[in-house]
């Protein structure tokens, strides 16, 4: 027993030596092959995300080189990949912007700080194992508000696809202004430069799929902007690039920049960490692996802890290399670790190169990731089958267009989760009756079937837990059934397989629901009730006030026992025969 759990706690620390006994030549090539692939793939990834976070470029290939092999290492996914974001980056630039200049000295060490913020707060919720909390946040709020980063990604870019020299605006439709007042300065080279790229990159994707279409888009940008005349012609280039090997450095606070940072960190983290937990439980409904939340929380912080201290920004799971990871054939964590250190080796040679990027051309490749990002199909199955869910998505779309992004994930997750209380707090409640027609007389909503109804019995269905949020909502729909019966009814039967948990507040309501029934000379009684939901009802002393012969485990025996004490000179008169009793006692 002590050398089992001395296992689970040093695999809790160390989580990676829970798949390093996988690990064979076979697995080594897999990993291989798909961390090539993966390295290929981030590089223009890494450079564009970057630019759109208002970092220099190699910032995002830090990101891309650190921060996958750690979350590999301490997370819990085996596929999820982790690093540069178009959503983060967007919520790095709006917020981190308010307090320096893009791409200057004092917001790189802004970015650096939040970055290390982010990471603690991720940590510091995986320690405390909050990695459940995380269920009750829809996964629409994370595909609205990318869904409006998106949007916004494609329109900031539109002042570099046009070669404007302006500054962005504070929103959406600052910038628009800014750029229509200054549309007639447009460069029609990076015009031409920044949409051949863009349709480069969209025909390469179509016809030939294989083909990393945005380095190769990337690259041909390149060569188009050296015939074009380079920056002679007005074009803007990314400029030199430090070192391909990020160093250690501590990042910069300041007390007066401290709060704004802290509220800008807790959001991104929730991003995060909505982003990531999406994607490993995505992947790991293929894969058949099991994802622990409070895991891949301590992973997700780590590496960004770490990463703060490498010159990263904040790194979460994406979308596009989770999934190309695992469909190249990935099969351990190494796959990311692969990945990582072949862009080192990549970065090493070709480095110097990325100076000469045109800006244009990275803005036609970013508008189109931009608009990869857009889950139509899923915002239409969304629109089918929820209203309520539809409704969270487009609020939070909307909030990210034109709220702060920081506040926008807030608000989604407010507005998520004000839906999920309002639903759960309002369980519906349903007067049942058996259906002649059906084999075993199952019981039927009478909304759905006009059925005859026992005189003297009442009932109701719950479909949900009755606690203190939902108490008042049921209490309402149960003193609205007692109002239609007629005079001789003085029982109710709930049939409660729905309900999964009674709190005190709860068992409250049915000790008093109890006794107001047997006041009338009956009783309220209860049939499919599961044991776990009435652990508070019996250490409570509840049901024994209220009864045990008053809960039952069938239908069956509990028409059966109800209807010995209904009053038979009532049943003589009756006609209806509800009950399969009923028509043995006339017989």
């Amino acid at each position: 027993m002590q050398t089992n759990a001395k296992s689970n706690l040093i695999s809790r620390f160390f989580p990676f030596l829970k798949w390093w006994h996988e690990v064979t030549p076979d697995t080594l090539k897999a990993d291989l092959i798909a961390g090539l692939t993966g390295a290929v793939i981030v590089l223009p990834q890494g450079v564009a995300f970057a630019m759109i976070a208002g970092l220099p470029p190699i910032y995002g290939l830090y990101t891309a080189m650190v921060t996958p092999i750690v979350a590999a290492l301490f997370g819990s996914s085996k596929h999820l990949v982790s690093g540069p974001t178009t959503p983060i980056s967007l919520v790095i630039f709006a917020s981190v912007g308010q307090l320096a200049e893009p791409g200057s000295a004092q917001f790189i060490e802004y970015a650096l700080a939040v970055t290390l913020l982010a990471g603690a707060f991720q940590l510091i919720l995986g320690i405390a194992r909050m990695g459940t909390l995380i269920n009750f946040v829809s996964n629409v709020v994370v595909v609205g508000f990318t869904a409006g980063a998106a949007v916004l990604i494609m329109f900031s870019q539109l002042k570099h696809l046009l070669g404007l020299y302006i500054k962005s605006g504070k929103s959406l439709m600052l910038s628009l202004e800014l750029i229509a007042e200054n549309i007639e300065k447009s460069n029609m080279y990076a015009l031409v430069l920044g949409t051949g790229t863009l349709l480069t990159a969209i025909l390469l994707k179509k016809f030939l799929p294989k083909v990393p279409n945005l380095l190769v888009a990337l690259v041909l940008s390149t060569i188009g902007a050296y015939f074009m005349g380079g920056q002679s012609s007005g074009l803007r280039l990314v400029g030199d690039v430090p070192t391909a090997i990020p160093s250690f450095h501590m990042p910069h606070f300041e007390q007066e920049s401290l709060a704004s940072m802290l509220q800008t960190a807790l959001a991104i983290a929730i991003l995060g960490l909505m982003s990531a937990m999406a994607i490993a439980r995505s992947i790991a409904q293929k894969s058949g692996q099991e994802i622990n939340s409070n895991q891949e929380f301590i992973g997700q912080g780590l590496s960004n802890i770490v990463g703060g201290f490498f010159s990263c920004y904040v790194g979460a799971g994406s979308f596009t290399r989770s999934g190309v990871n695992y469909d190249a054939g990935a099969k351990t964590p190494l796959a990311a670790i692969f990945a990582s250190l072949i862009l080192l080796v990549i970065l090493l040679f070709i480095a110097p190169l990325i100076a000469y990027l045109p800006i244009a051309g990275m803005a036609g490749v970013i508008m189109l990731v931009g608009y990869n990002l857009i889950d139509f199909q899923f915002m239409k199955t969304v629109r089918i089958a929820s209203k309520r869910q539809m409704t969270v998505l487009l609020a939070t779309l909307l909030a990210t267009l034109f709220l702060e992004l920081e506040y926008a994930v807030f608000f989604g997750v407010i507005t998520s989760l004000v839906f999920y209380l309002q639903q759960t707090s309002m369980p519906n409640v349903a007067t049942m009756a058996p259906d002649p027609d059906h084999p075993t007389r199952q019981f039927t909503y009478l909304i759905r079937k006009d059925l005859k109804e026992c005189p003297q019995l009442k009932i109701a269905r719950i479909d949900g837990s009755i606690f203190f949020g939902s108490v008042g909502h049921i209490s309402t729909e149960i003193n609205k059934l007692s109002e239609q019966v007629g005079p001789h009814c003085n029982s109710l039967l709930i049939q409660a397989n729905g309900v999964n948990f009674i709190d005190v507040a709860g068992c409250e309501w049915v000790l008093q629901e109890a006794k107001k029934w047997k006041e009338k000379g009956g009783g309220l009684y209860f049939t499919g009730l599961k044991r776990i939901a009435q652990d508070s009802l019996n250490r409570g002393g509840f049901k024994e006030q209220i009864g045990e012969d008053h809960f039952f485990f069938s239908k069956k025996d509990a028409i059966t026992a109800i209807y010995k004490q209904m009053d038979k000179d009532i049943c003589s008169a009756c006609q209806d025969l509800v009950f399969n009793e009923c028509e043995e006692w006339k017989n």
